[in-house]
């Protein structure tokens, strides 16, 4: 083990710095067992270390595999790099492309040996896969070697076109952390205009003067929101186009074999999707459940597209898959994880299409319980298509003529199982929490028409909850047949972030035990009594905050959100790489063909999860990046409007509000607040007048006017119109410290 021995400890709970020193210094894995003997921890201090060791996770200074524990400032074995240099001898220098820097400091440089890799070698800028190892040193922590050169577009990047006087033309980067221009080359122009939003090929560089660069695209006038996607899509660096190999092996593909299939194609299944939906790979079937020993029970089957049937282990198509880890849904666009044709053709249930899948078949008691379920790897064909408020118009008494056919045979009998499965549900009793999530309508010329709140259907509920019941069906189905798989897992709050929701709901007169142990329910409790109160949104966004965010692991850690002791994804591997990992494990455990998990799938399966979790942070960022890109250029014709708002979050430098309009975002400085002087109270959450006692409080609902606009960046500033509270002035039992700052909305991906 390390070089302090058990005695030295002393039997205190250990330090961050002691468990990190001790981590670096271990020469075998280590978990919790061997930190609480190192430490000679005893009782209460178990419980204490766990508290500490699952804070330290959520800051990012260890990583958590399973039961194991590591420097959170360690990287996979396999890791997507940026070449940011190159030095005297032509050695590359990498950085890992998903690095929080806020929570783990400066990413760690890899010292990347000769680039063997077909086509032209990496440059600076460009983007690789590679293998690496820690060296023990502090200048490269990590030696490599590349794997593959990602896809020719890493080298080029997305910028505004400027022409400043006496300096010639200048491309200024849309991504935030870019630290420099580039200069474009005498005749690189493109035609390109000054304001344009271009794409650039960065030039060759070896480390000596100002890059250059010329421009390759225009896309337009920056305004043009069609464009707004694709700057999200080069700020998180997400691959657009797939290898040449990825499309001959997809255009090359075959439909399946029906051999050793089990035929359901007289089982009336059907898709249930939002009427704009691109692809459709889940299908579902209910019926009563004949059989006298479970009277009033129902029989359900969910089917998936067989993806695996396509995309093969080792395969290019499955090497791009990997590193994109999941489709990213933009308002314009999708940016899928697999080529159109296996996610919109071979895999997509068409109606009255035969396609190939995997089964799951349950069965429920009345009381929704599942009883029992099994897997067959079979040809299905859909009997209809519907959207959710087609499914539900119909079950509400307003059929249309394609539904009306429907009704009695499929429609109802679907209702009838998700009514009783709905009732065990309410008896798990997941977390209840009701944030809407805002939809953007864009109109033919790709701008934004309207932003409302989707009303939320029982049939949504229904697809969401057969989908529940599936993935759980998968993970019992792999961990009672010892075969690895990859875990969706969502842990518990921490204390930390407990005793500070704890404080906040003292301040309306709301109090959370924290003595007891920690079920969704005791959260739930909570939402009940704010409801249809002022601050019920209020209370529903800081819960979520106190919320741990759901990952991919190769270990069970279960799911607290949803209350269950064991959950993988099983049911969109067109769109999920990990459902894809789950399918391959289940054609394994049960021998269904030779396409399922290979020994490299299993070896680096905890690498696997830790890659996908990133693109899916990444995804949702880019996601989160185009709403606020899209939503502030369709406001920046109105500077000096007034919007109804809420305040969202409070620190020292000023105050964050949301629009109730649109859910936009936006900051007011403290300096415009007025001639007082404004102090921020952490406990409270509030910015206080230190003379007048004035007051914003988190929650408040207020009226502001838009004072400036960037749709480059998203960014709005606004300046308070409403008043605020009365008060005492600030005294010294006000914080003068900086608060913590801006607590980014982040929901957890459903599931």
């Amino acid at each position: 083990m390390g070089k302090k021995t058990k005695s030295s400890r002393g039997g205190k709970i250990p330090s961050e710095a002691e468990i990190l020193d001790f981590l670096n210094q271990s020469k075998v894995s280590v978990g919790k067992r061997e930190i609480v003997r190192a430490f000679g921890l005893k009782g209460e201090q178990k419980a204490e270390l766990k508290q500490l060791l699952r804070a330290m996770a959520e800051n990012g200074k260890i990583s958590r595999r399973g039961r194991r524990v590591k420097d959170g400032n360690t990287l996979p074995e396999v890791t997507v790099l940026e070449i940011v240099a190159i030095d005297r001898d032509g050695e590359l220098i990498g950085q890992p492309v998903e690095w929080d820097e806020v929570a783990s400091g400066t990413p760690p440089r890899v010292l990347i040996g000769s680039a063997r890799t077909a086509g032209t070698p990496p440059g600076r800028g460009d983007r690789v896969l590679a293998k690496i190892r820690p060296t023990g040193q502090r200048t490269y922590p990590y030696e490599g070697r590349i794997v593959r050169k990602l896809a020719g577009e890493e080298n080029r990047v997305l910028g505004v076109y400027r022409v400043i006087k006496g300096h010639g033309a200048r491309i200024v980067p849309v991504d935030k952390k870019a630290r420099h221009e580039f200069i474009v080359e005498a005749g690189g122009e493109h035609g390109a205009l000054p304001g344009e939003l271009v794409e650039i090929e960065i030039g060759r560089d070896r480390g000596r003067g100002v890059q250059k660069a010329r421009v390759r695209r225009r896309l337009g006038d920056l305004k043009d929101q069609r464009n707004i996607s694709l700057i999200a899509v080069h700020e998180h660096g997400i691959p657009t186009h797939f290898p040449d190999k990825a499309t001959a092996e997809a255009r090359t593909l075959k439909n399946f074999s029906a051999a050793g299939r089990v035929d359901l194609r007289h089982v009336p299944l059907i898709t249930i999707d939002p009427p704009d939906a691109r692809d459709h790979d889940d299908a579902v079937h209910a019926d009563p459940d004949l059989d006298p020993a479970n009277p009033g029970g129902f029989k359900v089957i969910v089917a998936i597209a067989d993806v695996a049937q396509y995309v093969r282990p080792g395969s290019a198509l499955d090497r791009e898959a990997r590193i994109r880890g999941n489709s990213v849904y933009f308002p314009d666009r999708v940016v899928p994880m697999l080529p159109e044709r296996i996610s919109n053709d071979l895999c997509s249930l068409r109606e009255g299409e035969d396609r190939a899948c995997l089964a799951c078949l349950m069965t429920f008691d009345r009381r929704g319980s599942k009883l029992s379920h099994r897997f067959v790897r079979g040809i299905m064909r859909s009997h209809a298509k519907l959207s959710y408020e087609e499914a539900q118009a119909a079950i509400d008494g307003s059929p249309n003529a394609k539904t009306e056919p429907l009704l009695k045979p499929i429609l109802r009998p679907l209702w009838q199982a998700f009514s009783a499965a709905n009732e065990a549900r309410v008896r798990r009793g997941p977390l209840e929490l009701d944030l809407p999530e805002r939809k953007i309508v864009l109109d033919a010329h790709g701008l934004i028409e309207r932003v409302f709140v989707p009303e939320r259907l029982d049939a949504h509920k229904l697809i969401e909850e057969f989908m529940i019941q599936a993935n759980v069906a998968a993970a019992e189905t792999l961990e009672e047949r010892k075969i690895p798989l990859i875990y969706r897992v969502h842990e518990p709050p921490s204390h930390e972030k407990l005793v500070a929701l704890s404080e906040f709901l003292k301040t309306l007169g709301l109090s959370l035990p924290l003595g007891q142990v920690l079920k969704p329910k005791l959260f739930n409790s909570i939402l009940e009594r704010v409801k249809g109160k002022d601050y019920e949104t209020l209370v529903n966004q800081v819960v979520l905050r106190s919320q741990a965010q759901a990952v991919y692991s190769a270990g069970n850690r279960g799911h607290f959100g949803l209350n269950l002791r064991r959950y993988a994804h099983f049911t969109s591997p067109i769109r999920r790489y990990a459902d894809l990992i789950v399918h391959r494990a289940l054609i394994t455990s049960h021998g269904f063909g030779e396409d399922g998990l290979s020994e490299e799938d299993k070896a680096t399966l905890v690498d696997t999860a830790d890659l996908i979790s990133a693109t899916e942070r990444r995804a949702m960022a880019a996601e989160r990046a185009t709403i606020d890109r899209l939503v502030a250029a369709h406001l920046s014709d109105r500077i000096g409007s007034q919007f109804d708002a809420r305040i969202n979050g409070l620190v020292s430098a000023g105050i964050f509000v949301t629009l109730r309009e649109t859910g936009a975002d936006g900051f007011i400085p403290a300096s415009t607040l007025g001639a007082d002087r404004f102090l921020y109270n952490e406990k409270a959450h509030a910015l206080v007048g230190a003379r007048t006692g004035e007051t914003y409080t988190l929650g408040d609902r207020v009226e502001v006017m838009l004072k400036e606009v960037s749709p480059v960046s998203g960014g709005m500033r606004f300046e308070m119109v409403s008043p605020g509270r009365s008060g005492r002035p600030a005294g010294l039992g006000i914080s003068r410290r900086p608060g913590k700052g801006r607590q980014q909305k982040r929901r957890i991906a459903k599931h």
